[in-house]
């Protein structure tokens, strides 16, 4: 099933958001897919083009230093934060 791209759009406009709520705690895609209740594959689809565009930055160590095997935190760009943030002023 195909999703409409007005669709793709407003999801990820809530990604954005639940991140930024969090702001600067990451989240693993886990957390953001059960908050905007979708499947995790989906929801890592649209984080990963929201990384090529630079709005998200991939956190692939614990707060040890310890590497993640299969598993990566997501938090918004500092600049992206700052525009959000900005704009919601």
């Amino acid at each position: 099933m195909k999703i409409s791209d007005k669709k793709r759009e407003k999801i990820t406009e809530h990604i954005l958001s639940v991140l930024y709520d969090q702001f600067p705690k990451p989240l693993f895609t886990s957390q953001i897919a059960h908050e905007i209740a979708r499947d995790e594959e989906f929801t890592k689809t649209l984080i990963q083009e929201l990384e090529k565009k630079g709005i998200v930055i991939p956190i692939n160590k614990n707060s040890k230093g310890t590497k993640y095997l299969r598993r990566l935190r997501w938090r918004l760009s500092n600049k992206a934060q700052e525009a959000y943030s900005n704009h919601t002023k």
